[in-house]
């Protein structure tokens, strides 16, 4: 990490109030993961500044309940410090946490379990998060974001978009719950101990169908037929019925719709943690393959056929 980077660190935590006996000036900081966000370990605490343009889709009022009733729910780290206005975060740093990642995921025996009994504990604890996460008003946001910039869509965007007015239709004949949920389970954005699975980054959280996070878990993760069972598994404590795998299975392609213009977003804003361009393309061209795929039909027809059926 850059001596600016960690000068930045360091005022950002000479900031916090209330820190006693931390020396911000002389503890070890190291530089963490982070699409967006610069994120840091100092000593016992993991610090978070945001990123530029973060501003334009993130609402950090939201976000700042999200994350203490995520900790409350036991699902994720003690909040220390939320600045509301500025987006700094402050939490505990869990010890002996690893990082995941897709390769992870494969290696770390029963982690996909663990996941899944962490979105379990997550939906079930009767958290209530500000935000109501509605996959199409968003996708309706970020078009209105993008129409500002210059980028363009991938070619046949809004052909799949019109498509998948048989999702939504399937979606909303028989609706979950909402519950409270993280709505972008990326593969980073989870700590495992072996034990026990964390949940972090709270950005993009919001009240919203519970399948959603596994789904997009799934996608995130790359999980196979076997990784999905597992976590499916746990999450419903047995084998899950038709329309349950079915509504997991329609928001693996769903996520890939919507974030397939996040990452537009990110290129049109010039963030240099990654290509985000072919980020994009490669999220569509997914969701298009998923939903040409024959059996994506039969999810569907399951889902909008309801439970027992």
């Amino acid at each position: 990490m850059d001596d600016d980077g960690i000068q930045l660190a360091r005022d950002a935590l000479k900031a916090i109030p209330g820190l006693d006996g931390f020396d911000a000036g002389s503890v070890a900081i190291e530089r963490l993961g982070g699409l967006t966000n610069l994120v840091f370990r100092a000593g016992e605490y993991c610090l978070r500044i945001p990123g530029k343009g973060t501003e334009e889709y993130i609402d950090r009022g939201n976000e700042a309940v999200a994350a203490k009733e995520a900790a409350r729910a036991g699902v994720s780290p003690e909040v220390m410090h939320f600045d509301a206005k500025t987006g700094v975060m402050l939490t505990r740093y869990i010890d002996g946490a690893v990082t995941m990642s897709p390769d992870l995921f494969k290696e770390r025996k029963g982690s996909p379990a663990r996941a899944g009994k962490a979105f379990y504990k997550l939906h079930r604890s009767g958290a209530k998060f500000p935000f109501r996460f509605e996959l199409f008003s968003m996708i309706d946001d970020y078009l209105k974001i993008l129409s500002s910039k210059t980028v363009d869509l991938p070619e046949g965007y809004h052909d799949v978009l019109a498509e998948a007015e048989t999702v939504r239709a399937a979606l909303n004949a028989h609706p979950l719950p909402l519950t409270a949920c993280h709505c972008d389970p990326l593969c980073e954005n989870f700590l495992d101990t072996g034990e026990r699975m964390w949940v972090v980054d709270w950005e993009y959280s919001g009240m919203n169908d519970p399948m959603w996070d596994l789904g997009d878990l799934s996608v995130e993760a790359g999980f196979d037929a076997g990784q999905d069972a597992e976590m499916m598994a746990a999450y419903f404590g047995g084998t899950p019925r038709p329309d349950e795998t079915g509504r997991m299975v329609i928001y693996k392609a769903m996520c890939d719709l919507l974030w397939t213009l996040w990452g537009l977003i990110q290129h049109a804003n010039n963030n240099p943690v990654d290509d985000f361009m072919a980020y994009a393309l490669n999220r569509f061209a997914r969701c298009r393959a998923l939903m040409a795929d024959p059996g994506f039909a039969g999810h569907v027809k399951a889902v909008a056929a309801g439970p027992g059926r």
